[in-house]
């Protein structure tokens, strides 16, 4: 029995990130129904948000999803009560110490995944007591780890040195990446930016074009003195970069990157002031597709690739 499917009792183990923007009720449901795991993207919503979004999920399937909570975000601690209130069994925290809520919502029986960016890490989030890692690469979108460790290498270390379920992350969007990190030890993958170009996301349809038409090396990942993040090269972006290029200052970095800049490119659709996550994969999306068929291209394309395997001689 796959591992990943067992835990959050779902028909293929795939999950799909709870990307700030992008990641209402509509696309966790959608992909919840799909036989995915849905996650809302608990990092962009006001905690009254939060609870209308659960509850709308709710009423739209009657299959097991979650919420992902960054750590970093303001109001932590009434967004877990909502949580907790609205009976949500899966949480996925990202973006701070795993030990923090793991425990108490563990108590609740809830069951937790933390997402990690390096070997260090996953020991840290295993001794925390999660039922499960998200190791992501240094390929995803939106904030990121900084020893920029590829998913093609993190897998596998984590795998060798971790003894729960152990999810991959970044630069999957196809039934073959898939595959190859299921074979580097992964028990499933969580998915992304795939998903972001996808008719249920709520990010904005300009940026979901935006993706759509994103070639390779027109992500970058920048503001690692704030917080590593990769997006999309823009006018925002080359204004970023041209502070780099005279020497710049964390304040002038600070008053840049303002308030809302995440809003105002993925989800207002402001294609030239927004700051757009996403990850290098994106380069590899080339439509915007009902989630039901996204889940079905993955696992046929995964099918694909396991029977070809038999065919290779080596």
């Amino acid at each position: 029995m796959n591992k990943v499917k067992e835990l959050f009792k779902i028909k293929y183990p795939i999950v799909q990130g709870g990307m700030i923007w992008a990641s209402g009720w509509k696309l966790a449901s959608a992909v919840s129904n799909s036989g995915g795991l849905g996650l809302i993207g608990a990092g962009s919503m006001y905690p009254d948000v939060l609870r209308e979004h659960i509850q709308k999920c709710k009423k739209a399937t009657d299959k097991p999803f979650g919420v992902n909570v960054p750590m970093l975000y303001p109001n932590l601690q009434e967004i877990i009560e909502i949580i907790i209130e609205e009976k949500v069994k899966i949480v996925f925290t990202s973006a701070g110490n795993p030990k923090t809520y793991t425990s108490y919502l563990k108590e609740k029986g809830i069951t937790v995944v933390h997402v990690v960016s390096s070997l260090k890490f996953a020991l840290k989030a295993q001794d925390a007591g999660v039922d499960a890692v998200v190791a992501e690469g240094f390929e995803a979108g939106g904030h990121n780890g900084r020893d920029e460790t590829t998913t093609l290498t993190l897998i596998p270390m984590v795998k060798e040195k971790i003894k729960i379920p152990l999810i991959a992350a970044g630069g999957i969007a196809t039934g073959s990446s898939m595959f190859a990190v299921m074979a580097l030890g992964a028990d499933g993958v969580q998915v992304g930016s795939r998903f972001v170009a996808s008719e249920e996301a709520s990010s904005h349809q300009s940026f979901k074009q935006m993706v759509v038409d994103a070639k390779e090396g027109d992500t970058h990942l920048t503001l690692k003195e704030l917080a590593p993040v990769r997006m999309l090269k823009n006018k925002f972006y080359n204004d970023v970069a041209a502070l780099y290029d005279k020497g710049t200052s964390l304040e002038e970095l600070k008053t840049l990157l303002g308030r809302a800049r995440a809003k105002k490119g993925m989800f207002e659709g402001d294609l030239v002031e927004g700051e757009l996550e996403i990850g290098q994969v994106s380069g590899l999306i080339n439509d915007i597709k009902p989630v039901v068929e996204i889940v079905r291209d993955l696992v046929s394309g995964f099918k694909e690739i396991q029977k070809s395997m038999n065919e290779i001689q080596f």
